[in-house]
């Protein structure tokens, strides 16, 4: 089994603040990688950079091979048509029927015939339980319907790597477990890999082959789902079951962001 992502020492920083502090995660070809943590971990900036649509502060991201932030625009398009993504929204255009919002990769990407475009749309569309809904408009669809729809556009070019961002947020237990099933059916079928950024718990240990533990910007843990189950970590086990962590405050940087005045020495009356 080759790797299809590679993260070496990634560095990510807003300004004087560091969010992502020298990961390094390999995801290999074929598997479910989930990336979780909780608010302010660092999931949504490592997602970014996956992406290739931030650059990191340093360190090095590699996708099928090539590093996305070292090689020329016009190459890191053609590698973008390898991959699909799901945002959390959905994305939808709302003036565009489903169909077309499922077409749109096809049109902007290829030279295909509207007949062939139809045809994969239609396709994709029953992949993700939603045949007979392309001349639907986005406001009609329920957000369960919404997400599977994202997910119909995002491997409408049979992408070798799909990204997919909390899948499952904002759903009911039963719309959500349907959506697990659909993400191990596609892994399945296709062969693709997948990263699969969220909270959600239930959904995290049901499909991931590994799972990826982010806290204040480091890995705590990488590994199969019962090698973090039987993490040692404190604030895994916390993440796990669901119990708060004391609030870690350095009083000198409270002081800081309290006043926005740079702190040395201590603080004076």
């Amino acid at each position: 089994m080759s790797a299809v992502i590679e993260v070496e020492r990634l560095v990510a920083r807003y300004g004087e603040h560091t969010v992502l502090k020298g990961i390094d995660l390999q995801v290999q070809a074929g598997e479910i990688m989930v990336i979780m943590g909780g608010s302010g971990s660092g999931k949504s900036t490592l997602l970014r950079h996956l992406l290739g649509l931030q650059a990191p502060y340093s360190g090095q991201v590699r996708l099928l091979g090539e590093d996305i932030n070292a090689i020329p625009p016009q190459r890191l398009v053609e590698l973008r048509r390898k991959m699909g993504v799901a945002f959390q929204g959905g994305a939808l255009f709302s003036s565009m029927t489903v169909g077309e919002n499922v077409m749109l990769p096809l049109r902007e990407h290829t030279r295909l015939d509207e007949s062939t475009m139809q045809i994969m749309m239609r396709l994709k569309l029953d992949i993700v339980n939603l045949a007979g809904c392309e001349n639907l408009m986005p406001a009609q669809l329920s957000g369960g319907m919404i997400k599977r729809a994202a997910m119909a556009r995002a491997i409408i070019m049979d992408p070798r790597l799909l990204f997919l961002d909390e899948p499952s947020a904002g759903l009911d237990p039963v719309v959500a477990a349907s959506l697990d099933e659909l993400i191990l059916k596609l892994r399945d079928a296709t062969g693709m890999s997948l990263v699969v950024v969220t909270h959600e718990l239930d959904s995290a240990l049901k499909i991931a082959d590994r799972i990826a533990v982010l806290d204040h910007g480091d890995i705590l843990v990488c590994g199969s789902v019962a090698e973090v189950r039987a993490s040692s970590s404190e604030r895994v086990q916390a993440l796990l079951n669901r119990r708060i962590q004391p609030l870690e405050l350095n009083p000198e940087e409270y002081l800081k962001r309290l006043t926005g005045v740079p702190v040395s020495g201590g603080a004076t009356a």
